[in-house]
């Protein structure tokens, strides 16, 4: 059932509002298109610098847009709304709250810290493995602990969409791995559709059901390519030649290798 929709999203930056002496207008994006399915966890893959996060807070209503149209769950997103959670590259915790009280913040925004909220909140930190830092400041955890807390926090109040702006990039590759399939199981318990921006093919093709191609800016979506690697998903199928398969594909669409048959995307 489709979820979510995207129709020729355009997002002008204009000369005036840059600052920094600019000149020109910047067009971030021009007519990017594509639909999500609930429950879908779809991989926004690109250069550098191509308009992904721009997308990401349009999505979110944070960023308003220049053209085109957003939908989400029947309704157009013309500023922000409740019903998504977004986590950074970098987790944002609050140094002056426990790893708890960090968890709670949104409740907090929406006047809904209540007993099922608590409750809730000790679920997910049961879920990543955090219940015995419940207590703990920011401070006190590792780099993978602190973005577990901000996941927990991005689901707190159970959103249907859950917007992830390259959260792992600043992990290293074991704790990457280990955050990739704990997302994986996240995603199964909570069945929240997923928009996962990534600079890694190995990433997006490992999580996602569809993996979403970006040119150079201003931004469009070149190729919509599906993932037919099953679930559930272990580190192992990477090595398998469906995955490599897969990335291969992922890489051409790219424009990093050239074209030829594959399997594993479609």
């Amino acid at each position: 059932m489709q979820f979510g929709s995207v129709r020729g999203a355009r997002k002008v930056f204009l000369a005036k509002e840059r600052g920094g002496g600019a000149t020109e207008d910047l067009v971030a994006l021009d007519d990017a298109s594509f639909d999500f399915e609930a429950g879908e966890f779809v991989s926004l893959l690109g250069p550098s610098g191509c308009g992904k996060t721009t997308l990401l807070r349009m999505v979110a209503g944070l960023t308003p847009s220049s053209g085109g149209s957003i939908t989400i769950n029947g309704k157009d997103v013309d500023g922000p709304y409740g019903d998504y959670g977004f986590v950074f590259q970098a987790p944002s915790l609050m140094p002056w709250r426990t790893v708890l009280q960090n968890v709670l913040f949104p409740m907090d925004v929406l006047k809904r810290n209540d007993s099922a909220a608590l409750q809730r909140a000790r679920e997910l930190l049961a879920l990543v493995g955090l219940s015995d830092f419940a207590a703990s400041r920011p401070h006190q955890l590792s780099g993978g602990m602190q973005q577990r807390v901000a996941l927990c926090r991005a689901l707190i109040h159970a959103p249907k969409l859950l917007l992830m702006d390259e959260p792992f990039g600043a992990l290293d590759e074991l704790t990457r791995l280990e955050m990739n399939d704990l997302l994986l199981k996240i995603r199964k318990e909570t069945r929240a559709s997923v928009l996962f921006v990534t600079h890694s093919i190995s990433e997006a093709v490992y999580l996602a059901d569809k993996v979403l191609v970006f040119s150079r800016r201003p931004a469009r979506v070149v190729e919509q390519l599906s993932v037919s690697l099953g679930y559930p998903r272990s580190q192992a199928v990477r090595f398998t030649p469906e995955f490599t398969q897969a990335e291969r594909r992922v890489s051409e669409a790219l424009g990093i290798l050239a074209p030829t048959a594959g399997a594993g995307v479609h």
